[in-house]
């Protein structure tokens, strides 16, 4: 690609693409996101190249052979992000039709290719099918995953290619850095506070003030926080991976803004496919002339690279993660003078995490009062979330501010799994809380979360049934964050350490009830004592149990009892006579072979041997229901 010497050049050129591709015949997208090419996506993208081109369809790869098509339009085939459904990928978009093939292989793409060629009606094995109805659903339009989404840093996930800054150009790329460069910084800065814009990284700081208070300070560097280390969590994984160019746009902004001239995009090393696509991304735009020196002969310098972390958890902290960048041990420092003003390098620094500069573009391409309309008061704009765990649906999702619990997980997520009752959900991470089915109801805000005991984090969502017991999950979530916790501070070091003994003995029914109180104690002492944000929200996951499930916890200790059948020095595995049928499913499971009888005849668990994995349980026809944990 030639370097764009001015503004003017660039805008020809993108309205050039934009015609090119407002003439396509069709769009085919295959999702190429981490989970669906692990599924066999670029297979299937292989395949649909191929068999297009034996019938002589005019397929385009690039949407600069579309710019000379002679037929006034070609077939565009092209990769995209993840489309957020990602539990049924990989998934196949055809456009304008808005036909979404779910889960197809390779030997589906001959059914695929003779539905766009008139041969044959859409496959309706491929399409998704309506739980509740059980009827056939086309596209996104039609699918209720999709319906009460409000997407605005996941707009192009699904729908651009993100190898390709021809597809970014052409779905509007560089309007907000455009509209930026017609302000003054400081109108930019304003622009962002305006707007409401909260880090979507956890803290939930106003992201207008540590702008100006960089831009005050001096010529900052601009940080992009990629780490993301939260159990579950992959939205930031799924914005670099499917909208690179957006990120980098959002962080070029906020240089010209604040005159800075030096980035870092800060990666975690388990996320190569982020790092190879922002390290493409990156390259095409210098070599457009729309990173580096002198951009768009505007005077205006920026460069960016990119820092990859060894997936330390704590290095999602800012100060550890400044220390990282500059070659040092990813330790938290005392925050005595704000990264703000003194950062990386002892310099004024502004740390961003990858959603909260990929809603930067649209806040200045729409307007401030167009993303402060969205949300809450306080909390403006939307919020993307991984939804996970025991839910129907799970995926990537981006809902308003205020949407409710109960409607992010049984609207959107198609409620619990096999209609088993609703326990809690877990919000924010390991640093977050659990929240109780009576409080499914309560807007996600940043507030409002943190006033119920938990926090927004960086959106990590795990849905619990019944079969969830809140002590052991607790104990994870502890057990997590001792291993990732980096030892400088005695409050959190040996604060995890008790306190992971001290729930692990609740589970072992070793515990008194004196061991509560010594577990709250502890909790209090970390959130006091300990040096960074990490260690002092740690006790959040114990607390969130203790506050909303504290008799779960009693009959641990006093009744030796876990009511969720998954603490195993609690439990007994038990075979209902009456109802055992004698099928023989569960003595076929068990890898113990503790399950004996004879065909036809109830069979009977041999405790002595049994290891109480619950197989037997999980296995058990729900028509008979015929094992019992005592």
């Amino acid at each position: 690609m030639s370097r764009f010497e001015s503004v003017d050049q660039l805008v020809a050129y993108r309205t050039k693409l934009q015609d090119a591709h407002n003439k396509l015949q069709r769009r085919i997208v295959v999702c190429a996101g981490t989970g669906c090419v692990a599924c066999g996506a670029l297979e299937v993208f292989d395949e649909l190249k191929k068999q297009l081109a034996d019938n002589k369809y005019e397929v385009a790869l690039e949407l600069q052979d579309c710019l000379h098509s002679k037929n006034g339009g070609a077939h565009h085939v092209s990769i995209s992000g993840c489309h957020g459904f990602c539990q049924m990928g990989p998934l196949v978009h055809i456009l304008p039709d808005d036909v979404l093939y779910m889960q197809p292989k390779v030997k589906d793409v001959t059914d695929i290719v003779n539905a766009l060629l008139g041969k044959a009606p859409v496959n309706e094995k491929l399409l998704f099918k309506d739980p509740a109805t059980k009827q056939a659903q086309k596209g996104r339009n039609d699918i209720t995953f999709y319906a009460k989404q409000e997407r605005i840093a996941l707009k192009n996930c699904g729908y651009v290619d993100p190898e390709s800054l021809d597809d970014y150009l052409a779905h509007g790329g560089f309007s907000g850095l455009l509209k930026a460069m017609s302000m003054e910084g400081k109108a930019v800065v304003d622009s962002v506070t305006k707007s409401g814009l909260r880090g979507r990284g956890g803290a939930g700081f106003a992201t207008g003030r540590k702008w100006k208070t960089a831009m005050d300070a001096g010529s900052p560097y601009i940080l992009c926080n990629g780490d993301e280390g939260d159990p579950g969590a992959f939205m930031d994984r799924s914005i670099m991976e499917g909208d690179p160019f957006k990120v980098l746009e959002g962080m070029t902004i906020g240089a010209y803004a604040m005159k800075a001239n030096r980035g870092y995009l800060y990666v975690r090393k388990e996320y190569p496919l982020a790092v190879k696509r922002l390290q493409k991304a990156i390259d095409k735009l210098t070599e457009a002339g729309l990173l580096g020196d002198n951009i768009l002969n505007t005077g205006f310098n920026f460069t960016v690279s990119i820092s990859r972390g060894g997936g330390a958890f704590v290095c999602g902290e800012s100060t550890a993660l400044m220390r990282s960048i500059e070659g040092k041990i990813g330790e938290p420092r005392a925050k005595y003078t704000r990264s703000a003003v003194k950062g990386l390098y002892e310099q004024p620094t502004v740390l961003n995490n990858v959603e909260t500069w990929a809603c930067v573009p649209l806040i200045l391409e729409h307007g401030h009062e167009w993303f402060a309309s969205k949300g809450t008061k306080t909390s403006t704009g939307t919020k993307a979330f991984s939804l996970v765990g025991k839910v129907k649906n799970t995926g990537l999702v981006e809902v308003e501010m205020g949407t409710t619990l109960r409607e992010i997980i049984f609207d959107i997520g198609g409620g619990i799994i096999g209609d088993k009752p609703f326990k809690a959900v877990q919000t924010g991470g390991p640093s977050g809380g659990c929240i109780p089915e009576s409080l499914l109801d309560v807007p996600v805000d940043f507030d409002t979360l943190t006033a119920n005991g938990s926090m927004m984090g960086s959106g990590g969502m795990i849905v619990m049934d019944s079969r969830n017991c809140m002590v052991d999950i607790a104990k994870y979530f502890v057990h997590f964050l001792l291993e990732e916790s980096c030892g400088k501070c005695t409050p959190c070091r040996e604060g995890l350490r008790q306190l992971h003994a001290m729930v692990d003995s609740v589970t072992k029914g070793e515990a008194t009830m004196e061991t509560l109180d010594n577990i709250e104690r502890v909790c209090r002492a970390m959130k006091l004592g300990s040096l960074c944000s990490l260690g002092m929200d740690a006790p959040n996951p114990v607390l969130s149990t203790l506050k909303f499930f504290r008799e779960e916890w009693i009959q641990h200790i006093q009744e030796k009892k876990c009511v969720a059948g998954v603490c195993r020095n609690l439990i007994t595995f038990h075979i209902i006579e009456e109802k055992c049928t004698g099928c023989m499913i569960c003595a076929r499971h068990c890898p113990q072979t503790a399950i004996h009888g004879e065909k036809g005849k109830p069979y009977v668990i041999d405790t002595a041997i049994c290891d109480k994995c619950g197989i037997c349980y999980t296995v058990c026809p729900e028509k008979f229901d015929a094992i019992e944990i005592l």
